[in-house]
């Protein structure tokens, strides 16, 4: 590929400002920044990890192949509330878990398999019920990730998954490029006349691999630090629950009443991109403070932190996107 791709995540990080900066239904608190800076500085700086992909078992190979392919079905928040979950988890968790015991017992399904994918038989491997129609689109959509990547596999890298992240040659931006190939990773929404991309799942994809293989040989990744916010919609309903992020009370409502989000409509777009905003003030605070952080790692704290009970009793928008 050409080397033409200084600046991708200072772009996602410029664009996400500028929403900011309009933004009508969504607002940064400076005193819930102030205040959550204070409380990550006297805090654990290791949270719990309560990523269930995270235990994946296998060697490098076995366990690039498995984040890879775990990471092209990283979504579903809007179908979330309709699957069958496994007691005690949420719909990712479910989701999560159900992969990582299916690959350590027959090993990851490889480029024919994946090509061959359909809903039908997503829903069978992931526990789910085909006959409802809500469950099989998500599962459609899944069944579609997976070809798509099997096409990729196949067209520039010989069906090795390994190929992918040799391409990257140890940069996170060049595996967010060579990921935002597939439709279903290109994550940019229109924002008025701005485009905003937000590319959650590839750039997690660059921090899992990272984080699975202990930051050595195919997960090491020399850019790691210019990772943004995984902007979704647990980690702002965090930033929100924590007095970080105010919204326009008609949104709340609508929120609460259970009300779908339209995808890339103005109100879900401010809330994705003032959080990722909101993270670079943290951040920046942090650092402040002499507490050096990156925005990917405090994603994950606040990811595990909206794991609290007192969290979840919240609700959170929901939106039905291939993007989180």
């Amino acid at each position: 590929m050409a080397r033409d791709e200084e600046g991708l995540f200072d772009r996602i990080r410029s664009a996400c400002a500028e929403v900011t900066s309009r933004a009508r239904f969504v607002r940064i608190e400076a005193g819930g920044v102030e205040r959550l800076a204070r409380r990550f500085a006297t805090a654990s700086r290791i949270p719990i990890d309560l990523d269930p992909a995270h235990d994946f078992r296998g060697d490098e190979s076995e366990t690039l192949a498995f984040t890879i392919l775990l990471d092209a079905i990283n979504f579903g928040s809007g179908w979330f509330p309709l699957l069958r979950k496994r007691t005690g988890l949420s719909g990712y968790r479910t989701i999560a878990t159900i992969c990582r015991e299916r690959f350590e017992r027959e090993g990851c399904p490889r480029g024919e398999r994946l090509r061959s994918m359909t809903g039908r038989a997503m829903a069978e491997l992931l526990e789910q019920d085909a006959g409802d129609p809500a469950v099989i689109e998500l599962m459609d959509l899944y069944a579609r990730a997976w070809r798509d990547l099997g096409d990729l596999l196949a067209a520039e890298f010989d069906d090795r998954f390994e190929g992918i992240v040799e391409a990257a040659d140890h940069s996170a931006e060049r595996l967010v490029r060579w990921l935002t190939r597939m439709p279903l990773y290109r994550d940019v929404s229109r924002y008025a006349e701005i485009d905003v991309p937000f590319y959650k799942r590839a750039q997690i994809t660059a921090a899992d691999l990272a984080r699975n293989l202990s930051g050595k040989g195919l997960g090491r990744f020399d850019d790691l630090d210019r990772l943004t916010l995984f902007a979704d919609n647990l980690v702002p309903h965090v930033l929100r629950c924590e007095g970080v992020l105010r919204y326009d009370p008609a949104l709340v409502a609508r929120i609460d009443a259970g009300e779908r989000l339209e995808t890339g409509s103005e109100e879900e777009v401010e809330i994705r991109a003032v959080a990722l905003e909101a993270v670079e003030r943290i951040v920046a605070e942090l650092e402040g403070r002499g507490v050096p952080i990156t925005a990917h790692e405090l994603d994950g704290w606040l990811w595990n932190a909206g794991q609290a009970p007192r969290i979840k009793a919240i609700p959170r928008h929901r939106a039905r996107s291939p993007y989180y």
